[in-house]
């Protein structure tokens, strides 16, 4: 067995899905690994759906302005590597080895002090901020794992937090939007710049209630921030996109939907807050880059033509409305095939309801997951929702077996959707779009500016320093003295009142 499947194995009998509702676990590992998490700004996002392509389109954006941004992210797709990203490639298997045993060594020592041991989120989540801080990146962009306020991510700094659409979605965070939303603001710190989507009236009262109890700022979507236009184009849209007074036309969004110009709008307001007075002076060609490079994998991802295969994971039933306003204004399809598998935690009903007027053959199968609806308890709900439109329907476990019938089925002009969760989509893309043994990388190469470059007089006293020890340590003490040891230069806020893992789309669909 491999370092990287020996680290594999270790997290996953952490099991994934386990919850437990404080942070004890994760404050004390952090704490351990000397607090990295509060060694770079932050931008932390939340919301119901549209986390993940938010977290991707700051961390591009980051790239096309020359800093180094490490994203994390959940669930994964089709490797855990993709959740640790820097510049927007995944973390590689000897350093995600090598920073597991880092980690696990001292997560032993909090699980000895019972009752529960830290969890697999808690695990990956040390990982992330640990291996940010060591590379060091410029900002690290965190999306909730589910929530906010008890989430293991909720200690990080939160220079900048993004609240995308919030609807229901997980049952334990509530039944009504404000029971979720009174989780979601948890992530808002004192003083920090609150970027918000359009919310329900009674959603938008408990944000901005949050924002002023913390005496932070709101950037607020349909005020400060707006969609001035948008247009179909050829993978993709064009949008124009206004940060407050300022207006960026001409951007290649290279993902469908109007609700990725929205993620988009709310991504560059963040952005915006992050970088402060330097985007104000920032080239227009800065954003256009940044955002025509956003890749978000299994949201509306076109994996195969003829026939079309589209996979998003609209695993509830906001996100299976987007879903489908988006196949209809982007796709012209003369017949829509849907493979659908669902988590069982999940609102099968509401999830097809969404979908019932777009499709016109369904196939139902099983999500690789423990936590897979039963075939037939989808298939009972399919044939309720189709009952009168006569739409066929067939129950076919295996996922594979379902994507050849619905390829055999589809004639010229036709699609084929995956859908209902996003472990049903990643297992959809294995089968597409397969993972190289190791995409990613471990070397992290920084060019330095030309005037950094050492020359050869600079490169010969530097080596003569390293070994001579006594001029070695004078030089370090002489460093040491211009050191105030006993600064904090973070100035962290009290995050003491938040606790909670959870795997949010690793709970939703991991």
């Amino acid at each position: 067995m491999s370092d990287y499947d020996a680290a594999q194995a270790a997290l996953t009998a952490r099991g994934p899905g386990r919850m437990v509702p404080d942070l004890e676990r994760i404050t004390t590992l952090l704490g351990l690994l000397g607090d990295p998490q509060l060694a770079y700004p932050t931008v932390h996002v939340t919301g119901t759906n549209g986390k993940g392509s938010i977290v991707r389109m700051v961390g591009a954006l980051c790239s096309a302005a020359g800093l180094s941004a490490g994203t994390y992210t959940s669930p994964d797709l089709q490797s855990v590597r993709e959740r640790l990203s820097l510049a927007g490639r995944p973390i590689g298997t000897a350093r995600f080895a090598a920073l597991h045993e880092e980690v696990d060594a001292l997560a032993q020592l909090v699980d000895e002090r019972g009752p529960d041991q830290v969890t697999y989120f808690e695990m990956l989540t040390a990982m992330a901020l640990a291996w940010f801080a060591d590379v060091p990146v410029d900002v690290g962009v965190i999306e909730v794992g589910m929530g906010g306020r008890w989430d293991a991510t909720n200690l990080v700094r939160g220079d900048v937090a993004v609240l995308a659409e919030i609807d229901v979605d997980h049952p334990q965070l509530g039944g009504t939007p404000v029971e979720v939303a009174s989780e979601k603001v948890g992530i808002v710190k004192p003083g920090s710049i609150v970027v918000n989507a359009e919310q329900a009236s009674e959603v938008q009262a408990l944000v901005e209630r949050a924002v002023t109890d913390n005496d932070g700022s709101l950037q607020q979507l349909g005020r400060d921030l707006e969609v001035v236009d948008r247009r179909v184009a050829v993978g993709g849209q064009l949008v124009t996109l206004r940060v407050g007074e300022r207006v960026v036309d001409d951007i290649l969004l290279p993902l469908h939907g109007a609700h990725q110009a929205r993620n988009a709008v709310l991504a560059l307001g963040a952005f915006a807050a992050l970088t402060g007075a330097s985007f104000d002076v920032m080239e227009d060609d800065v954003v256009r880059h940044g955002l025509g490079a956003v890749q978000v994998p299994g949201r509306l991802e076109v994996v195969q033509r003829d026939p079309t295969v589209v996979l998003d994971g609209a695993h509830n039933p906001h996100g299976a409305r987007a879903v489908v306003a988006a196949l209809t204004e982007a796709f012209e399809f003369r017949d829509l095939i849907l493979v659908v598998g669902i988590l069982d935690d999940k609102d099968v009903t509401g999830i097809l309801r969404e979908l019932r007027d777009a499709v016109s053959h369904v196939i139902v199968t099983t999500s690789p997951s423990p936590r897979a609806a039963p075939l037939e308890r989808i298939t009972a709900a399919a044939e309720e929702v189709w009952k009168d439109r006569g739409v066929p329907i067939d129950a076919i476990a295996d996922l594979d077996a379902a994507l050849a019938v619905a390829e055999g089925l589809a004639a010229v002009g036709d699609g084929v959707l995956v859908a209902g969760s996003l472990i049903t989509v990643g297992a959809a893309r294995d089968r597409y779009l397969p993972l190289a043994d190791d995409e990613g990388g471990d070397d992290v190469v920084f060019a330095p500016d030309d005037e950094d470059e050492l020359d050869e007089d600079d490169l010969a006293e530097a080596t003569e320093l390293l070994s001579d020890e006594a001029a070695f340590s004078s030089a370090l003490d002489t460093l040491l003295d211009d050191v105030d040891l006993d600064a904090d230069p973070y100035e962290p806020d009290d995050v003491s009142d938040g606790d909670h893992d959870a795997d949010d789309e690793g709970v939703d669909d991991r």
